[in-house]
């Protein structure tokens, strides 16, 4: 990986010599074996033919945890055609709802089925490497993609490293949403709410470079590759955000944190966070820290 070394510590100091795969169907296999741990990404389906004039297979089929579609694909070094390749699968699978929507009802059920968010769905390429140009052109689409490198050390080892993650058309969207959530909660709340949600919004962006926002009816997104937070619509007097972070390892403050695996709620995350005065955001700062480092 790029400046990355990895050194084994035991019984002295060696270095761990990072390769790639012999062939790519190792990483795919070894990424679809643990996709949700991996990427947050649900597996569907593996070499999915599609039927259309071009044909073709994509690599895997998957849906996000928030319900977005996805479409990943690999390549075992550097391919210049990978990003265009995962573009005109995604726009097949745009174009056959239907399809993807069977395959969702299929593997994960009628209710995963009912909730796909077609309005975002996503693009993952993995591979050896990326060229700059790669790196500029996922800027320049109008959909969420994903570049990740990858490297295998030793022989149990996967790196993943976020080469380029941008949201693309979403963002506009999101700022409309963000735009309504603002108003409705300026109407119910006062301007306190809105300051108290624009404060999170600055503190889980400014947390480090490729964070993304996804706009869902019931919560926002924070994410990397997968999520790291979830904020939903302001309450009469206070915000809540879920955190990936394990609960049995925070100090719980009644009426600040709370437990909440196992508890049915929108967004993703076992840690619940109660806000309602700036106070409560700079308390939050070193959670919403761990989750991001989590992720």
């Amino acid at each position: 990986m790029s400046g990355l070394k990895l050194f084994n510590t035991g019984g002295g100091v060696t270095e761990v010599t990072p390769r790639l795969a012999a062939v790519e169907a190792d990483v795919q296999d070894l990424v679809e074996a643990h996709m949700e741990t991996m990427l947050g990404v649900r597996f569907l389906a593996s070499e999915y033919v599609i039927d259309c004039v071009g044909g073709g297979r994509i690599d895997s089929l998957g849906l996000d945890e928030n319900n977005a579609p996805t479409v990943i694909e690999y390549k075992r070094g550097t391919d210049a055609g990978v990003i265009h390749q995962g573009l005109y699968y995604m726009a097949w699978m745009m174009d056959h709802k239907d399809a993807f929507r069977n395959l969702v009802r299929d593997r994960l059920g009628v209710t995963a089925a009912s909730k796909v968010l077609w309005s975002g769905p996503r693009l993952i390429c993995i591979a050896g490497d990326f060229t700059r140009y790669d790196a500029h052109a996922v800027r320049e689409h109008r959909r969420s993609i994903d570049l990740l490198r990858y490297r295998l050390f030793g022989s149990d080892l996967l790196g993943l490293e976020t080469v380029a993650s941008v949201s693309g058309g979403m963002q506009a969207a999101g700022r409309a949403r963000r735009q309504a959530v603002a108003r409705a909660a300026a109407d119910v709340q006062g301007a306190s709410m809105v300051e108290l949600a624009s404060a999170v919004d600055e503190a889980l962006l400014g947390l480090g470079d490729g964070v993304n926002r996804v706009e869902r009816k019931q919560y926002r997104a924070y994410q990397r590759l997968r999520n790291f937070a979830c904020l939903c619509p302001p309450q009469r007097s206070k915000l809540l955000v879920y955190l990936k972070v394990d609960p049995t390892d925070v100090d719980l403050v009644p009426g600040f944190t709370r437990d909440v695996s196992g508890l049915g709620h929108h967004g993703t995350g076992d840690l619940e966070v109660q806000l309602r005065t700036p106070k409560d955001v700079e308390r939050a700062q070193d959670l919403f820290r761990a989750s991001y480092a989590a992720a």
